[in-house]
């Protein structure tokens, strides 16, 4: 029998607004990491439903979408980034269904969500991998990058892991190396084989169904190796730099040209970005793991409408108070030859030492430093990805050696700390025991004493905080269409100040930021034509009178066009 719609049905249907598929395009997503937002149950590790508790934090912050890291099942090696079942919840985290309630609650206050998959790698417990090392004839023998040793049997290339040490392990059982971007017990996928990429785009569409909106894509460049399992060169020494390829890391000191970066990935990338337009409004940023070539891979995996939607690098992960040569170039990088390549900016997230820290530690005007940054990083082109407790202005954590639980921070104690610092749990009450983040006797990792003053309770709707800053112009933001999704081009106005104009249609601003630390006095061109200081972008120390722009040190300025 034929199920015809009634007219009243039909007129729901048509009276339903059509999913916005470009709603990532200029949004602000939230990172979660989720064993430091909220603890619902008292064990001292965050949760899901202790993020469902707190969205209405995120929501009102003026997010569009919030990014998950991984809450899968997990041997807990990497915390999460070695899974040993993609469809799963870890039971630290909770359960399935709490991970629907968290998904409905979000959309319900009128947030995307997206999810962490790490596709490169699994942990070496993940049924895939216990079968695959069992023998070289089992159905999934070659699901992982397998080699024979040299004949001096030592590891088939000179390829390193990003965690230290060779990237080959040698396996008793099979008589082979496998090979591992990360720790050993994170066993490398191979993408090379067909059954494997369908395997996780099946992952792909099982979280789809469960109705979210999107994917953070860990370590999207290192999905494909070299067939030949070829040596990288060494890095050139024009390409040391001291902020982006730090010596103290051997793996800096290769060219990573043949176990990562692969021409291969486009292809991939296509695949999933065809089931993805299976859905009404699916997105995806990938991480672009690569500090030399970042920028350029960032564009040319997302440019087409038929890759990625969005990525981001690490350039602007490792700057200290940055200058104009530290932006400027990166930005007109990416939008290189005019291309439909959108980029998803980033100054701090889960594995890099927080902004706060790197900007402002020393300087005597420290708010002001962080809200430049923040009121910077809100209006560059592309989409944004803000780090939880970035908000609050959250400094990097001093954690002692006997606290220290990150595998990286432990291995590389004391030149490399690890990534413990910039992952201790959220403060939501200066006065509440474990500042509100949970209910148990003790943190998964230490609360230091001075994040307690930048608590939420302590900033929210105190006037002048970092907290109502980010309110505020994220409320700015969204009134501008330029700020979201319009066209960027630079000015040159000198005394240390970056200066673009932003525009969508018939809106024109000039953003101007004052990146040195004395205060500038500027001539704004005359072919700008008439221009109004908006003073609703908050107090950001400008002032403009005629054609001339003053800004204090750290200052700020948005100026509409007419």
């Amino acid at each position: 029998m034929l199920d015809f719609p009634t007219p009243a049905t039909a007129a729901l249907a048509a009276a339903a607004p059509a999913p916005d598929r470009d709603w990532w395009r200029g949004a602000v997503i939230y990172q979660v990491y989720p064993r430091s937002f909220q603890d619902s149950d008292g064990d001292g590790i965050g949760d899901l439903p202790g993020i469902t508790q707190r969205l209405s934090h995120i929501a009102a912050l003026g997010a569009d979408a919030l990014w998950i890291s991984p809450f899968f099942t997990s041997p807990m090696d990497d915390f999460g980034y070695d899974v040993s079942d993609y469809r799963d919840v870890d039971p630290i985290f909770g359960t399935l269904a709490d991970f629907d309630a968290l998904v409905a609650e979000a959309h319900r206050l009128g947030l995307k969500v997206m999810i962490d998959l790490v596709l490169s790698h699994s942990s070496d417990r993940h049924s895939w991998f216990v079968e695959s090392r069992r023998d070289r004839t089992n159905p999934k023998a070659d699901w992982y990058v397998w080699a024979d040793a040299k004949e001096d049997g030592s590891p088939p290339s000179n390829w390193m892991s990003n965690f230290g040490g060779s990237s080959w392990e040698w396996d008793a059982g099979r008589q082979q190396y496998y090979l591992h971007n990360f720790l050993i017990s994170q066993p490398d996928l191979n993408f090379h084989n067909p059954a494997v990429q369908d395997a996780m785009l099946d992952v792909v569409r099982f979280w789809l169904d469960r109705g979210v909106d999107g994917f953070r894509l860990d370590t999207v460049n290192f999905y494909f190796h070299d067939g030949g399992l070829r040596d990288n060169p060494p890095l050139a020494e024009a390409d040391w730099n001291e902020r982006t390829a730090p010596r103290d890391r051997p793996y800096n000191r290769q060219d990573h040209l043949y176990d990562k970066n692969r021409p291969e990935n486009l292809a991939f990338l296509e695949r999933f970005r065809g089931l993805l337009d299976e859905y009404p409004a699916a997105a995806a940023v990938g991480e672009v793991g690569e500090l030399i070539r970042g920028v350029e891979l960032m564009r040319e995996y997302t440019q087409g409408g038929d890759r990625l939607h969005m990525s981001y690098a690490f350039d602007f992960l490792n700057t200290r108070l940055p200058s104009i040569d530290d932006i400027r170039p990166v930005i007109e990088r990416f939008i290189e030859g005019g291309t439909d390549a959108w980029a998803c900016w980033a100054f701090s997230n889960h594995d890099v030492t927080r902004h706060a820290t790197r900007w402002a530690e020393g300087e005597e005007d420290r708010d002001a430093v962080l809200r430049l940054a923040a009121v910077l990083l809100l209006s560059l082109r592309g989409s944004v990805c803000l780090y939880q407790g970035e908000e609050l202005g959250l400094t990097e954590a001093d954690i002692p050696f006997e606290d220290i639980v990150d595998p990286w921070g432990k291995r590389f104690w004391p030149t490399i700390k690890g990534r413990d610092g910039c992952r201790t749990p959220m403060v939501w009450e200066a006065e509440a025991p474990n500042a509100g983040f949970t209910d148990g006797a003790r943190a998964w990792l230490p609360i230091p004493a001075e994040h307690l003053a930048l608590a939420v309770d302590r900033q929210e709707g105190r006037q002048g905080s970092l907290l109502e800053t980010y309110r505020r112009f994220l409320s700015f933001r969204a009134g501008h269409p330029s700020l979201v999704k319009g066209d960027i081009a630079f000015l040159d106005l000198g005394a240390g100040c970056l200066a673009f104009t932003r525009t969508a249609g018939s809106e024109r601003l000039l953003c101007v930021f004052n990146l040195s630390r004395q205060a500038a006095d500027l001539a704004l061109p005359h072919d700008l034509g008439a221009v109004r200081l908006l003073s609703e972008a908050g107090a950001l120390c400008a002032r403009l009178e005629g054609s001339r722009l003053n800004l204090a040190r750290h200052g700020a300025a948005f100026i509409q066009l007419d």
